[in-house]
């Protein structure tokens, strides 16, 4: 089996680790965009193309299946790419997991980057599933660039501000951007608080993870790989970037490699 992911950076180690666990057999394509990141910033139609040619730059390794691993690519290109490539191959994009943390009761928080939060995508997942309950929407500046930097500084600055800024009593917090996940523990440190509960943090991963194989298991055309793992960046053949190592996901990815 060989599942191909895509994002301008480094988020979809979380869903490609994510993928390993589930199945350690899959061999991994990630296909990232450096030359282009970040993809938030672009007008539409230009982030449409970034994203299409990541994601057929991709293709061009014969996945079986892929997985756009970025909320913001997912909002603007998903039917671009699932014009382009299915049924043939099929194709998973990621959600924020608004409709699981709101099925609790909430009241939730729902972490983004600044273009996301208040935008009418995320307004109109809100309205479909939580409406019911109380949401929160807290802006992240400089949280993406710092876990794509894996800066440490940076990265513990900008939690710390948005833990500052998120309700106390919040039953659960929607990790928004697939980079948020890759510093979820200190998501959660930050949000620790003395005599509460600690809030649970509902990421995307596991469930896009989970999605993609049953997708490629119902197409018949799964065979068994050899964990091997590929890197693309902006359509080179690449290594994981340095910043890679700094995260569990990432060291996770690059042992089964060197394993295989």
């Amino acid at each position: 089996m060989k599942i191909a992911l895509i994002d301008s950076g480094i988020g979809l180690l979380a869903a490609a680790a994510a993928v390993r666990r589930l199945r350690p057999d899959a061999d991994l394509i990630l296909a990232s965009d450096p030359d282009g990141m970040p993809w938030g910033p672009r007008p539409p139609h230009d982030l449409r193309q970034r994203v299409l040619a990541t994601a057929l730059a991709a293709v061009a390794l014969e996945p079986h299946a892929l997985v756009i691993a970025c909320n913001t690519a997912t909002v603007h290109a998903l039917a671009d790419v699932k014009a382009a490539l299915e049924p043939v191959i099929p194709v998973t994009g990621t959600v924020p997991a608004v409709k699981t943390a709101a099925a609790t009761g909430g009241p939730i928080a729902i972490w983004a980057t600044p273009a996301t939060t208040g935008s009418s995508y995320q307004n109109q997942l809100i309205g479909r599933h939580a409406a019911a309950v109380s949401v929160t929407q807290i802006a992240c500046p400089g949280l993406a660039d710092a876990v794509q930097q894996a800066d440490p500084g940076a990265i513990s600055e900008a939690v710390a501000d948005a833990a500052r800024r998120t309700p106390i009593g919040v039953t659960d917090v929607v990790l928004g951007c697939t980079h948020y996940e890759l510093v979820a523990s200190t998501i959660r440190s930050a949000l620790s608080r003395p005599f509460l509960r600690e809030p649970v943090l509902r990421g995307s991963a596991e469930a896009v993870a989970a999605q993609a194989l049953r997708r490629v298991s119902a197409t018949g055309t799964a065979r068994r790989g050899t964990a091997s793992l590929r890197v693309l960046l902006s359509g080179r053949e690449a290594t994981l970037p340095d910043a890679a190592r700094h995260y569990e996901a990432g060291r996770r990815l690059l042992s089964a490699a060197a394993v295989a």
